[in-house]
């Protein structure tokens, strides 16, 4: 089995498991939805610019949740024991790595396609271009903390303190696509031209290059271990 086939089916396996539990999608929707509650609520329209706080509220929430969906990646495998099961599979560990990065970039995605439309009704965003450039932005930043949030994910299910350990050790890596995606989003909120945002839009491809092929070189040995 080709390692593209095998990712393919370790990645809708792990979507139908979701599909029936909904317990990530829904606890991080819902954690998700009240940040924004609560920042909106908090906020003084009077005294603090849409422009001014909505992009790092927008980053921020998608961080976290994106952390609170990630967090469950190989949750199934250990609380079922099938993590030696899934590694004797007639697989490779590539493709292993494949199937879980599918699933968890597909289970982030789908938080931040909910975000979005909720961070509009209650930032009261005007509908414009702005917008398909911020979802754009969006999935680029996902495409690279999931590559290594999987890594992660895989290195800590085994430990003691896995629900603890891989959002700390996930943190350092969402810094670079959260500051990004604030200056990027701050900038097209405020009217800015798309060109100003090019060079931003470059560093966030650069950041999915180097960590989709770091995920797939230290994926195995992590596996092994």
């Amino acid at each position: 089995m080709s390692v593209i086939r095998a990712g393919l089916a370790i990645a809708a396996k792990d979507v139908r498991v979701e599909l029936a539990s909904k317990t990530a999608l829904a606890t991080a929707i819902t954690f998700a939805a009240l940040v924004l509650v609560i920042f909106n609520f908090a906020r003084d329209p009077a005294e603090v610019k849409l422009e001014v706080l909505a992009p790092s509220v927008l980053w921020v929430t998608s961080a976290f949740a994106g952390v609170v969906a990630l967090n469950r990646s190989f949750t199934m495998e250990r609380e079922r024991g099938a993590i030696e099961g899934l590694l004797l599979a007639p697989v490779s560990r590539s493709a292993i790595y494949l199937g879980k990065y599918l699933a968890n970039l597909a289970f982030v995605l789908v938080v931040n396609a909910v975000l979005l439309p909720l961070f509009i009704v209650f930032f009261n965003v005007a509908p414009s271009s702005a917008l398909g450039w911020i979802a754009l932005l969006l999935g680029l930043a996902a495409a690279g903390y999931v590559a290594i949030g999987t890594v992660l994910a895989a290195m800590t299910v085994r430990t003691r303190f896995a629900d603890l350990m891989m959002p700390v050790l996930l943190l350092s890596f969402l810094i670079p696509p959260v500051l990004v995606g604030v200056l990027a989003t701050t900038r097209l909120l405020g009217g800015r031209p798309i060109s100003e945002i090019a060079g931003l839009v470059q560093i966030l491809v650069l950041y999915d290059v180097v960590f989709v092929t770091l995920g797939f070189l230290l994926f195995p040995a992590t596996m092994d271990e």
